[in-house]
């Protein structure tokens, strides 16, 4: 066969705080090696789990028993521009399918705010970016292919919904996703406004600058007064974007500068109200067009981990307020602004944190090497009273008893994990806690199911 296979490799996430060594690593070329690969693995009692890029801020892929890896298996398989669909290998990264698109004079509707991800990877996660008339990214799945446990295939589409909605947003507890069909759009160009606010004017009007923008988010420092939004949209000017010095400039302030003030912040954390005040006074305005893509995504070198909440629309200035009152209170040591973004309702993915409802999103990070429990142990306080559901892709503390009562189709998405995988050989640790076990299985009956592991629930943060 194939493909690139390592035995006791050492797996470790892009922000470097979660690892496990699994039995095995592989990189097949081709869903039949998928396949053979998957049955192999099942028949011996192994725990099968999927790797992308590693943006995820949690242990969900972890596993010691096969891990695989798909970037082999990516790039655009068909295009029909006329219908507005494409299919593409689960391993693509973003970037990468934001270029091929390009090619074609077609984009994504909507994409998130880094575009390092796999496609699988950002799907099954619940991924989003910001639009009050746009959906998650996985709204835009039209079908995909699955592979189960015994190495069968499965097409998911709309002529079976139930499997369809559950596999969209599934964390990777059905099988194996290869590829997927997308809609997606002629290619546009966006007009990206930045400027900063006070802190006040924005949640007085955030209903005016949600609804009044095709594209709107915003990030607030805590210990400041002030605001960055960012406005977003489409427009028929031609392309301008900024110069390359410009740009250059830009991207310094955004990470270099960042960074240092981050590392300041580190070594001496009784500065961090000052640096974050520091940081917004060097905000200066900026406007320009540019194709959609160029505009979603955003250039990321400083390490860092990450929680993220969707709320109700409606609760989000209070809710930020709540965060940024138990800041104080607390005297938590936060360096990183809170990021802030809006989508429609879905009801296209059974675990869609959108599910059913307008959703704020609110994103809350840590640089790298400082302590984030008592933060982010805050911050689900906060979330979890109105009503939030996490991200499934960051940290967070809840489990799987709580959280089904904050899905309203959890149960049909349980009834088809457990057609799909009754034996759960797609069940690690990570899913054991937030989905539960397979039902029927009690606990997972795969022997993969213990990891080396940042497993937080168990070390109790």
């Amino acid at each position: 066969m194939s493909r690139k296979t390592r035995q006791r490799g050492a797996w470790t996430n892009w922000a470097g705080d979660e690892r496990c060594t699994p039995r095995q690593i592989l990189q097949p070329r081709s869903v039949d090696e998928v396949a053979d690969a998957t049955k192999r693995a099942a028949a011996m009692g192994r725990t099968v789990r999927v790797v992308g890029a590693g943006h995820s801020f949690n242990d969900q892929v972890c596993t010691d028993g096969l891990l695989l890896n798909l970037d082999r298996i990516s790039g655009l398989q068909h295009v029909d521009a006329k219908a507005g669909l494409v299919t593409v290998g689960a391993g693509t990264r973003l970037a990468d399918l934001n270029l091929q698109l390009a090619q074609h004079g077609l984009a994504l509707p909507n994409l998130g705010d880094i575009d390092r991800q796999s496609i699988a990877g950002a799907m099954s996660t619940g991924t989003h970016g910001t639009g009050r008339k746009l959906g998650n990214l996985a709204t835009q799945i039209e079908s995909l292919d699955l592979v189960l446990a015994d190495g069968t295939t499965l097409t998911c589409t709309d002529n079976e919904p139930e499997v369809l909605q559950a596999a969209r947003v599934s964390l990777g507890a059905l099988g194996v996703i290869t590829s997927y069909t997308l809609r997606v759009v002629p290619a546009f160009a966006l007009r990206a406004e930045a400027r900063s606010m006070p802190l006040a004017e924005t949640l007085g009007s955030l209903d005016e600058l949600v609804d009044g923008n095709d594209h709107f988010e915003f990030f607030l420092f805590p210990h400041s007064d002030a605001a960055l939004v960012k406005l977003n949209n489409r427009t028929d000017d031609a392309v301008r974007p900024p110069r390359d010095l410009v740009q250059g400039i830009a991207e310094f302030v955004e990470n270099g500068v960042f960074d240092a003030a981050c590392r300041a912040g580190r070594r001496f954390p009784s500065q961090i109200p000052r640096l974050n005040r520091a940081i917004t006074r060097l905000m200066t305005p900026s406007e320009y067009v540019d194709q959609s893509y160029r505009i979603f995504a955003s250039r990321r070198s400083v390490r860092f981990t990450e929680m993220e909440w969707a709320v109700p629309r409606a609760a989000c200035s209070e809710v930020l307020r709540e965060i940024l009152r138990t800041i104080d209170r607390d005297r938590l040591d936060v360096g990183f602004p809170i990021e802030v973004r809006f989508v429609a309702p879905d009801e296209l993915s059974h675990l869609s944190p959108a599910y059913g409802r307008e959703t704020a999103y609110l994103a809350v990070h840590m640089y790298q090497g400082m302590p984030w429990k008592p933060y982010f142990r805050a911050v689900q306080d906060v979330a979890r009273a109105y009503g939030g559901r996490p991200h499934w892709g960051k940290r967070h503390l809840m489990e799987a008893d709580a959280l089904a009562a904050r899905y309203p189709a959890w149960q049909r998405f349980q009834a088809v994990r457990s057609r799909l995988d009754p034996q759960g050989t797609f069940t690690n640790s990570h899913l054991r806690r937030v989905l539960g076990p397979v039902e029927g299985t009690g606990t997972s009956a795969s022997a993969g199911g213990h990891v080396q592991a940042n497993d937080d629930a168990q070390r109790g943060w």
